[in-house]
């Protein structure tokens, strides 16, 4: 039996994760893979409790700390639960966001301390990775001028220019350091632009692991 491989997608608000999160799982079973499309915080009945909790407008006094421990408390559970399960069956996992948010949004946003989500990282993954990730990028202007046109926003939604900014140089950190691991897509372009890139990076891997 092939490896099974766990893929990752990542990026600020309004980059069109969900936008390309389908058309990615169509197109890797159309390559003969049986994939698991999932997210993240979620995945899980209790884990999507907490992204109730994490998402809710309402609590806007989350203390930074109390987000990142919710963050990995919903990721132990769906790791545990979800995750494991499909990549030792064979399955691979396609997951809305992972660890790289963490770091992103925690990190980067909230301006928690870099090691603290390390640590949390090798306590609860116990050296899982993601062997891909798809960062789509975008200014965050973009990202927000592209959300503003949803409706009601969420807790993070709502969040103002300078945070995203942050996010977003934490995302593109990451990617500086782990070029092997993550596929930078601009995501500012029109859907086929991006989905022209995706596929060119998705290719490049399934003909290593295939």
């Amino acid at each position: 039996m092939r490896k099974a491989r766990l893929i990752t997608v990542e990026g600020i608000e309004g980059v069109g994760k969900s936008t390309h999160l389908g058309f990615i799982h169509d197109w890797l079973k159309a390559q003969g893979v049986k994939v698991l499309i999932t997210r993240e915080p979620g995945g899980t009945p209790l884990a999507e409790r907490i992204r109730e909790l994490l998402l809710d407008a309402s609590n806007e006094q989350l203390p930074a700390m109390s987000e990142l421990l919710l963050m990995f408390a919903a990721r132990a559970s769906h790791v545990e639960y979800v995750i494991r399960p499909a990549l030792a069956a064979g399955t691979w996992v396609l997951c809305d966001r992972f660890t790289d948010a963490s770091y992103a949004y925690q990190g980067g946003g909230r301006k928690l301390p870099m090691q603290h989500i390390a640590t949390l990282e090798r306590w609860v993954l116990r050296g899982l990775k993601p062997d891909l990730t798809l960062l789509l990028d975008a200014p965050v202007q973009v990202g927000i001028r592209r959300m503003r046109g949803r409706g009601q926003r969420d807790r993070f939604e709502l969040e103002r220019k300078v945070f995203f900014e942050r996010v977003r140089r934490a995302y593109r950190a990451r990617a500086r350091c782990e070029p092997l691991r993550i596929g930078l897509i601009r995501a500012d372009g029109d859907m086929q632009d991006v989905r022209r890139q995706i596929i060119k990076v998705l290719q490049a891997r399934l003909a290593r692991w295939l």
